[in-house]
């Protein structure tokens, strides 16, 4: 049996630079006490090692006024403005550890909601990357993840809208809620903010789909980008399977299965990867 990876399987550049600050930080500041502003990246294995080496999740901003010392790591996320501002006037020593393209995203939501637009936003729900984006908007602010949010959308229409997206939001899906607003008509810019390494492991994910018998998905149950990864596999090939590691695979392979094709989210470590490569390569 034959066996495809998918060469953007793994880390993104967000992801690997956060986990890199945070252990810089174990490296060079011991006994001082490090948090991380919720999970550093959606891979539990990785907050598993972190919390073994002394690191605490703060999980919400109760939690965080909490802490009396020490350094707080902002996750590769974002956060809201709110949060740098409790972090400050608490004295804490701040690590931004936010994703350039995430923290890009920010930047263009604060200037244009000061400059009086209405800022939309395309992405999942309660996301904590979507948290942060719409923690930066002085102004109004609306989410939108689907057909039906899009299409109840209501807002003075002489009033310009600035659209943005969640970096790891499904790109096909971001062009029809985009349409769906222009139709409506709403006047002003749209910012493609999908990362381009989200958008390229998307379409790589769903080339192979079409070729494989079996495709197999890693990543974290709560990672945004996974699930989309899934999720674009498994309207191409109907044999795909979700995994975090090894441990959850469970393949029941169609017969006749020739060639297995693997990809993973951006927060799925390359060993993780390499044990389900080894796995399939043993024993199918």
């Amino acid at each position: 049996m034959e066996m495809i990876t998918a060469k953007s399987a793994g880390f993104c550049f967000g992801v690997k630079r956060a986990i890199d600050m945070v252990y810089e930080q174990i490296a060079c500041f011991k006994g001082i006490p490090i948090y991380t502003y919720g999970p550093i990246i959606h891979n539990e294995a990785v907050v598993k090692d972190l919390e073994n080496k002394g690191v605490c999740v703060i999980n919400d901003v109760e939690q965080l006024k909490t802490i009396q010392t020490g350094t707080v790591i902002i996750r590769s996320h974002g956060v809201a403005q709110n949060i740098h501002n409790i972090i400050a006037e608490k004295g804490l020593g701040c690590v931004d550890a936010t994703c350039p393209f995430v923290k890009r995203i920010h930047n263009i939501v604060e200037k244009e909601s000061k400059a009086g637009k209405q800022i939309i936003v395309i992405g999942n729900q309660g996301h904590p990357e979507v948290e942060g984006i719409t923690g930066w908007a002085e102004g109004p602010v609306f989410v939108a993840e689907s057909e039906a949010d899009a299409k109840s959308f209501i807002a003075d229409k002489d009033i310009s809208c600035c659209i943005v997206s969640q970096t790891t939001f499904n790109y096909n899906k971001f062009k029809e809620l985009v349409d769906i607003f222009k139709k409506k008509g709403y006047n002003g810019n749209v910012v493609n903010t999908i990362c381009n390494a989200t958008e390229e492991r998307q379409i790589e994910a769903g080339l192979i789909a079409t070729e494989v018998d079996v495709m197999i998905v890693i990543g974290g149950k709560h990672s945004s980008n996974t699930r989309k990864l899934y999720e674009i596999c498994r309207k191409k090939c109907a044999s795909t399977y979700f995994i975090q590691t090894l441990e959850d695979l469970q393949l029941d392979l169609p017969t006749a299965t020739a060639l297995i094709g693997i990809t993973a989210g951006a927060s799925t470590p390359k060993n993780i990867i390499e044990e389900v490569q080894d796995y399939v390569r043993v024993n199918f």
